[in-house]
């Protein structure tokens, strides 16, 4: 970095910055940019791409909200022929949201709401960060932009990844800027890091050291439950799958899976989907094996104390209001926080669905899931997730790893199963091979 010429960081982001605007365009002579530019670097940012849209062809104006718009980049743009506006003018093809950067507080000044609202309805490209998100935490304030496209540089940050911030990036496309860069916290895990992470077996596995799910859920009213939790622990991840609940469903069981057994000593549980009246003896049977255990639904509402840390809590917001005793519009609101939260009271790993389902660990940990399509949302999916969350434990996986691997490939076996069409939790479950298959090799 030290080595580095000054402004060459900046030159970069521009670049990167211009063209994604470009290819977003799909021509350059004659259409129009409107940069809204604030005073920071994140406004520097701007006029430098508008500099190089302006030697393209695009006709660049720049409405300034600042006295001190970023002299450089100023410069540059009045070179290349770009001009200063101090309204919004005739509807432009495109407005580069450059006003507030990462380093601003979150929301909206009134004259800089004022002029997004004056161009409303226009395609937008946000630099960096959509102006008045919180970038720190994924949280929106009353007054922020929406973008079509967000462009970020170096990496992305909490706020391109965690909900509802995130849905107010649109596309976020990242630019590469050569940066040396520390760990972080909150990440999405990439097919590479799956693959990387997903337990294979060896050559002389056997069905035992491969590892042994047992399930506890479903019931004579939700049958079901038992049935999705057990395909999506026999998705071949492990070596066996146990199911114990009444004689009923585990005849159902046995009927769709006749590979599934008995009881017998497994290496971990799931337990709770459809689980009714049972399902809090159901959860006390399974703690006091000592073996990590995926919780889920209404195993969740017996879940009141402090569990081991290679524990899983799987709620969905609702569960999770519940279980800390606020709205679910506060946990929709703040889902990193309350997931947070919820890790600190019960001391294990939590897994927060939704949009972007979060995954948090003890020790400060995020992963986020960006697999998935809103197809996803329908009945069983997550009784389908706890199952093969659970056949990832049983292998080998720590709990926060199997987890998020879990959660990844529950995504990426729904949009396979999909294909851009509706799509049934059985459908997920049986898509999980393949979704394995598609991983890149490592």
């Amino acid at each position: 970095m030290a080595r580095l010429p000054e402004g060459t960081l900046m030159q970069r982001a521009a670049h990167g910055l211009a063209h994604a605007v470009l290819d977003l365009l799909g021509s350059s002579y004659g259409r129009r940019v409107l940069l809204l530019v604030g005073s920071g670097d994140n406004g520097g940012d701007a006029l430098y791409a508008g500099a190089v849209l302006a030697r393209r062809g695009c006709a660049v104006e720049a409405w300034l909200l600042s006295e001190h718009a970023h002299t450089g980049g100023l410069a540059a743009l009045h070179a290349a022929g770009g001009r200063v506006v101090t309204d919004a003018p005739a509807r432009p093809d495109v407005v580069v949201d450059g006003v507030v950067g990462i380093g601003g507080r979150p929301g909206l000044r009134p004259d800089a709401a004022a002029a997004f609202a004056r161009v409303a309805g226009v395609p937008l490209v946000a630099v960096d960060t959509p102006s008045g998100v919180d970038v720190d935490t994924g949280e929106l304030p009353d007054a922020h932009v929406v973008a079509d496209l967000t462009v970020t540089f170096g990496t992305h940050k909490i706020a391109h990844l965690v909900d509802p911030a995130a849905a107010a990036c649109g596309a976020v496309h990242l630019v590469d800027l050569g940066l040396e860069l520390p760990h972080a916290h909150v990440e999405a895990l990439q097919p590479a890091d799956v693959a990387h992470l997903l337990p294979r077996p060896t050559s002389d596995a056997q069905k035992y050291t491969r590892g042994v799910v047992g399930v506890r859920a479903g019931s004579t009213q939700y049958p079901g439950a038992a049935l999705l939790s057990v395909a999506g622990a026999a998705s071949g991840l492990a070596g066996m799958v146990r199911y114990v609940g009444e004689p009923a469903v585990a005849d159902r069981v046995r009927t769709a899976h006749p590979e599934v057994v008995g009881a017998g000593r497994v290496q971990a549980w799931v337990v709770g989907s459809g689980g009714g009246e049972h399902a809090g003896a159901e959860l006390r049977a399974a703690l006091a094996d000592g073996v990590p255990t995926v919780v889920d639904a209404d195993a969740l509402h017996h879940v009141d104390h402090t569990l081991p840390q290679h524990t899983v809590l799987t709620p969905h917001a609702g569960e999770l209001a519940r279980m800390l005793g606020v709205e679910r519009a506060e946990v929709e609101a703040a889902p990193l926080a309350h997931a947070r939260h919820a890790v600190a009271s019960y001391g294990c790993v939590v897994l927060l669905k939704g949009r972007r389902t979060l995954v948090a660990a003890p020790d400060g940990r995020v992963r986020v899931t960006e697999t998935g399509v809103p197809w996803l949302a329908t009945a069983g999916a997550g009784d389908v997730l706890g199952g093969l969350i659970g056949a990832l434990l049983a292998a080998g996986l720590p709990s926060y790893d199997a987890a998020s691997v879990g959660s990844w490939l529950h995504g990426a076996a729904a949009a396979l199963a999909s294909r851009g069409g509706p799509v049934v939790a059985g459908e997920v479950a049986h898509a999980i091979p393949d979704a394995v298959r598609n991983l890149p090799r490592v």
